[in-house]
């Protein structure tokens, strides 16, 4: 079963669009605001938070330990 993703937009009085993904990864958060980042236009920032940055498991992966 896949991770749930959700999407938070913000629209300020002067227009900007905030898009924050919670739950995703960083290549899936990229790939799951891409058609809304074109339709809107030119992308003046992007923050990638400590989210977009984890290393997700898959079922059957295993760490390994030091020593």
């Amino acid at each position: 079963m896949a991770d749930k993703q959700e999407l938070e937009i913000k629209i300020d009085d002067e227009g900007n669009v905030t898009i924050k993904v919670i739950g995703g990864d960083g290549p899936s958060c990229l790939a799951l605001t891409k058609e809304i980042e074109e339709a809107l236009g030119i992308v003046t920032d992007r923050q990638k938070t400590a989210e977009f940055y984890e290393e997700r498991k898959t079922e059957g992966q295993v760490e390994q330990g030091q020593g």
